[in-house]
């Protein structure tokens, strides 16, 4: 048996979260159930562990599953796993000791896109700027049992065609903690709501800017500073990608045509 650490991608609409929740398809229970296909072992000895909890809707392309594997060649398990999964994708492997916890991460990384249309990007801009650095982030998430003060370390913001790119990083993040600085971010590109407000909200003022759509909100990547990971198998995912770029295309000049 072998500890390994796979790089994972998904999109949010099939799954009711990442986390395994009775009744509910979620990403997790997908790995489970690849995991006990193709190994035959039972859930505990498997001890599957997420590096990254996404909330419902939202996408993934490295978040990191820890779990036991009696299949030690990395190959032939990423070419087991992606043979029996639907919409789990598994990218690249490391092996990695007992004692690695995933949720001990060094960098995450998420990207949120907005449609520029009607926004004040350089607004944007500077509203984004406010919340880099140690914070309270209260009135910028959904609380629980974590302390709220907590250190982003950057947020870029630019521009791509139609769009505006914000990407965020930082060791951790707070529930909802993205989707709610982006939705006061719009609100301040859109002139709803201005800077000052934003700062206001994080010195305390009890205010709140809503919640931003999450099937926006990807998380990109999950750094570890002593682990790397390796792709062993090249050209995996062509032909659900060809399909899925296919039927995506389908869609599109269906729209255009309205």
């Amino acid at each position: 048996m072998i500890r390994a650490a796979v790089k994972i991608a998904y999109l949010g609409e099939p799954f009711y979260g990442s986390q395994i929740q009775p009744g509910h398809r979620t990403v997790e229970g997908d790995i489970l159930s690849d995991l006990r296909t193709i190994m035959k072992i039972s859930d505990e000895d498997i001890d599957l562990r997420l590096a990254s909890r996404t909330d419902r809707g939202v996408n993934s392309l490295g978040n990191v599953a820890v779990f036991y594997s009696s299949i030690d060649d990395p190959g032939i398990l990423l070419k087991a796993l992606n043979a029996v999964s639907k919409d789990v994708f598994y990218r690249s492997v490391a092996t990695v000791g007992e004692d690695f916890n995933p949720r001990f991460a060094d960098i995450r990384r998420y990207r949120y896109l907005v449609r520029s249309e009607g926004m004040d990007v350089q607004a944007m801009r500077n509203c984004a700027d406010m919340f880099v650095g140690k914070h309270d982030f209260t009135r910028f998430c959904k609380p629980d049992e974590r302390s709220a003060n907590l250190a982003l370390d950057s947020v870029e913001v630019h521009e791509e065609g139609d769009l505006v790119v914000l990407d965020f990083s930082a060791r951790y993040y707070l529930w909802n903690m993205i989707r709610r600085m982006v939705a006061a971010i719009m609100s301040v590109g859109r002139g709803d709501s201005t800077i000052s407000d934003v700062r206001d909200a994080l010195n305390g003022k009890d205010l709140s800017f809503g919640l931003a759509r999450a099937d926006a909100l990807t998380l990109i990547d999950v750094f570890y500073k002593d682990v790397e990971f390796a792709t062993p198998l090249t050209g995996m995912f062509d032909g659900k990608i060809g399909e899925e770029l296919f039927k995506d295309r389908l869609r599109s000049m269906f729209f255009a045509s309205l």
